[in-house]
């Protein structure tokens, strides 16, 4: 970094006022690129979020409405040609992969009834894996911001700390007015990572639960209609 270069771009600015935006146009190129990249990610944080609750709202929305029909007495068979028609996630697609599999044993040119219970019970499981990596998708990424996010404003600020120290020693000057922009520069940048990295955490922890809680209601239904099918299976048999 040039010292004197430093220091004619801070002078300046002590006159002047310290809004955001005239902190951004002062900073260092570094400390800018770190803003840059940080308001990027917040963006994305936001986008995210934005993305997941309405999947999941979506995805809640499904399962309430599949578990009316399905306990409505109606029949599974009318059920699983109406869902069939159409492609399916969370608990409707469960169903239907256990249909097909229940199905291509019962109504194939041999039917097999050894290990079918077996069978349905694994594609029920590999749809269940499926469906969560699915609700699972970039919820890394914000586990890596909000963990990340204020490690790298920290590194603009001490970037910034950096540049602030350089224009004293090249004006020879400590008076507040050119130790302050710099310094405000500075934490500018560490403010914009909090900015990314707490709405981060906040909805990963959130979105973990909310994914944990769906879990759980199809693998509670994945039991109870495994158990369904073996009394058939049973009765068949």
């Amino acid at each position: 970094m040039n010292s004197a270069g430093v220091a004619q771009s801070v002078l300046p600015m002590a006159s002047s006022d310290l809004s955001l935006l005239t902190l951004f146009l002062h900073a260092h190129w570094v400390v800018k690129g770190v803003i840059l990249g940080l308001l990027s990610c917040s963006i994305w944080v936001w986008a995210i979020v934005i993305d997941k609750s309405m999947l999941y709202r979506r995805s809640r929305s499904d399962m309430d409405r599949f578990e009316t029909a399905f306990w409505s007495g109606q029949s599974l068979d009318e059920l699983y040609r109406t869902l069939a028609a159409k492609p399916a996630h969370s608990m409707p697609g469960l169903f239907v992969a256990a249909m097909r599999e229940w199905k291509r044993s019962f109504e194939g040119p041999q039917r097999s009834f050894a290990g079918l219970q077996m069978r349905i019970e694994k594609v029920m499981q590999v749809s269940i894996a499926r469906e969560i990596e699915r609700l699972e998708s970039r919820l890394l990424v914000l586990a890596t911001i909000g963990s990340a996010g204020p490690f790298v404003g920290l590194f603009g600020t001490v970037w910034g700390i950096m540049s602030s120290f350089q224009s004293i020693a090249a004006s020879k000057n400590t008076s507040l007015a050119v130790v302050a922009p710099g310094i405000a520069e500075a934490l500018f940048a560490t403010a914009i990572g909090l900015v990314a990295a707490i709405p981060a955490t906040i909805f990963y922890n959130k979105f973990s639960g909310d994914v944990n809680k769906q879990a759980q209601r199809l693998e509670g239904f994945a039991d109870e209609f495994a158990a369904i099918l073996s009394r058939q299976i049973d009765e068949r048999g």
